[in-house]
């Protein structure tokens, strides 16, 4: 069943986001979960049906106040029919596998017709469900039910529907980010695990990962999700454990179980952006290529110390745009400076790796013009002891 009718349909789309369980079958609307009392005064749950009128792939005006149901008759909480809606009580197949029990009647007034389907759908479930509230209050057909994606008919990385965005109605601004072809996460540490899962939540086509490590125990605890026992057991790459996670999701994520260096460092020359989540002698051959590739790219980094019994550091972003590169030398550290940069000591948290990835995700978002950029900066330092956030680099 598409869902195209119902993303592009301001009632229908309304109805979903709210939560309720919508299908479009043969031509119909199907409304399912809906609360109801059967004769028995038992709250039951039915599937509400209206004929769908549509032009094109866009709902107009519903062409009749007539609804049918699937289910048993629904009552008053005293168990008796609901009277006003009563029309005609017999089995029947509307058309294919669109098969009712019920034919209920509720004319608007004044006009006699329902303006939308959001009208229409509301105005039924209302009298079935208030009825079935009375007998367990709080019960209703709001469910939000997981939506499918139909990836025959619509264009999708996701494999259920985006409905965060078009509940938000942001849809419109997240489409920017769909624009975007492939990325490339260079590092699945703590920070890079991090920067994966919050960019697996945006419609990028691609997302690439770069790592050569194996997934340990002490990687658990500092990054996103929860790893089994067994999982932990069977040692999978960085890369690969974290595909399979996140294709439970979307698809379009690519596992690279390699560490970038010089003889695959060209992987990355066709990709839109670069996240840096690494550390270690190739980061300097990395930077000096996607300057050369003009890819624009994040670096990140972490240094955290203990003092007196306690934890402080910075964390650093510094983006790198082909319009504005000049201060990378000075603000990132490669391994073999002469005095190892502050911002990268290997204490590793995970909430800091996940703040680390958030501010580096919100940089690359500001640059795709998701969010407003008002000053431009292309380093920013998160000092923990103090709760300061600094702009650099504007």
């Amino acid at each position: 069943m598409s869902q195209r009718p119902i993303s592009l349909s301001p009632d229908l789309k309304r109805l979903r986001d709210e939560g309720y369980d919508l299908e479009i079958r043969s031509g119909y609307l199907l409304v399912k979960d809906v609360p109801y009392v059967n004769s028995n005064k038992e709250v039951k749950r039915g599937t509400l049906v209206s004929k769908l009128m549509l032009a094109g792939d866009v709902t107009v005006r519903p062409d009749d106040h007539v609804a049918h149901f699937m289910g048993e008759h629904p009552c008053r909480e005293d168990g008796k029919e609901i009277d006003q809606i009563k029309n005609e009580s017999a089995r029947r197949e509307l058309v294919g596998d669109v098969v009712v029990d019920h034919r209920f009647s509720a004319k608007p007034q004044p006009s006699g017709f329902y303006e939308d389907y959001y009208a229409k759908v509301t105005k039924y479930v209302t009298i079935l469900s208030g009825y079935a509230q009375v007998i367990e209050p709080g019960v209703t057909a709001k469910t939000f039910r997981p939506v499918i994606a139909d990836e025959d008919t619509e264009e999708t990385v996701f494999k259920y529907i985006d409905t965060a965005s078009s509940r938000a109605e942001i849809t419109s601004v997240t489409e920017k980010l769909a624009l975007v072809k492939k990325i490339a996460i260079v590092g699945l540490g703590g920070t890079g695990a991090y920067v994966l899962d919050l960019v697996s939540k945006t419609p990028v086509k691609e997302i690439h990962l770069f790592d050569g490590d194996t997934f340990f125990q002490h990687n658990a605890f500092r990054a996103p999700g929860a790893a089994s026992i067994d999982e932990l057991k069977a040692q999978p790459s960085k890369a690969a454990y974290f595909r399979d996670i996140y294709a439970k999701m979307r698809n379009g994520i690519v596992a690279h179980e390699a560490y970038v260096g010089a003889e695959n460092v060209d992987e990355l020359q066709d990709a839109n952006f670069i996240f840096l989540c690494l550390e270690g002698p190739a980061k300097k051959l990395i930077v000096e290529k996607l300057e050369a590739f003009g890819i624009p790219f994040v670096d990140v980094g972490m240094g955290v110390y203990l003092s007196e019994g306690s934890l402080g550091g910075i964390l650093r972003v510094t983006a790198s745009t082909p319009t504005h590169r000049d201060h990378v030398r000075s603000r990132i550290s490669f391994s073999d400076d002469a005095d190892r940069n502050e911002y990268d000591v290997n204490i590793q948290i995970a909430d800091l790796n996940a703040l680390n990835a958030a501010l580096a995700v919100i940089k690359w978002k500001k640059l795709v013009g998701f969010y407003q950029d008002l000053d431009h900066e292309h380093h920013s330092t998160y000092t923990i002891g103090g709760n300061i956030l600094l702009n650099e680099d504007r």
